[in-house]
């Protein structure tokens, strides 16, 4: 009689040890600082083309409303308030209008397929594109609170502040754009919400607050880029409080973390859809 191993019958009772396969490791997702910098570096490259015509319209609307302001206003705190509003105005025309309209035409073509594929975290999609976006209205900001403080002789003395108005008021208001684009069903609602937004800190924030009734004065409050047009225009005075420009700052930088971290939700939702 042959003895014939049991491994080798096709019902024996013992079975052939298969290798244990060890899981595939996965690439690290990337952490959110390189990553970041890596979609502001693409987004900057994107919007490199028409930054001219950025430039311009954004800078051209704001110095026609200070030549228009200036045979209504004399000076005084009107005076520093039209300034004040018409730099932060730039920075709304980008963050409200354009953002929304660029985050709404990104969800409706499909866009936000391409990057929930990539291994990055969704804010540094948001703040990717904010930064680039933001980034082209410093020159815009600067040449408008130079020729408004030059038009209604305000002093130069205190303009370094707008290193920190515009990236905390552009925060601010970067998220709320997003936001729009994100949360809007249609890219067209998205441009209307944008527009809307800019619309509000064109009224709210150039014209000057105490000729705004009392209920408008509320509205105004609500708006993020009050603040960053408060903390501007206080410096014009000869001997600025800086206790409450630190705190006007203070609230555009809580605004900023909560706008934009309302735009991330907004974006982990459409990206999923």
């Amino acid at each position: 009689m042959s003895v014939v191993p049991a491994e080798v019958l096709p019902g024996g009772a013992r079975a052939v040890a298969e290798p244990v396969r060890e899981p595939a490791e996965l690439a690290p997702r990337a952490r959110l600082w390189p990553s970041l910098v890596a979609v502001y570096r693409a987004q900057l490259s994107r919007a490199r083309v028409a930054r001219i015509p950025l430039l311009f319209v954004a800078t051209f609307q704001s110095v026609g409303i200070l030549i228009m302001m200036r045979g209504v206003v004399d000076g005084g705190r009107e005076a520093e308030a039209v300034v004040a509003g018409s730099a932060v105005l730039v920075v709304a025309f980008v963050a409200l209008n354009l953002l929304a309209q660029y985050f709404g035409q990104l969800r409706a073509s499909g866009g936000l397929d391409h990057y929930a594929t990539l291994p990055v975290p969704p804010a540094a999609v948001v703040l990717g594109a904010a930064g680039a976006y933001a980034s082209f209205t410093v020159p815009g900001t600067l040449v408008t609170a130079v020729f408004g403080c030059v038009l209604f002789g305000l002093p130069l003395t205190h303009l370094w502040v707008l290193a920190l108005v515009i990236p905390l008021a552009g925060a601010a208001l970067s998220g709320l754009g997003a936001a729009f684009g994100l949360l809007a069903p249609r890219p067209e609602l998205a441009t209307v919400l944008g527009q809307l937004g800019m619309s509000a800190a064109l009224l709210l924030g150039v014209l000057p607050p105490d000729r705004m009734p009392e209920s408008v004065r509320f509205t105004r409050d609500l708006l993020p880029s009050t603040y960053g047009v408060e903390a501007f225009a206080r410096t014009f005075g000869a001997d600025p409080d800086w206790a409450f420009v630190l705190g006007d700052l203070a609230v555009c930088a809580g605004v900023g973390v909560v706008s934009l971290a309302v735009a991330t939700w907004a974006y982990r939702r459409a990206a999923v859809r």
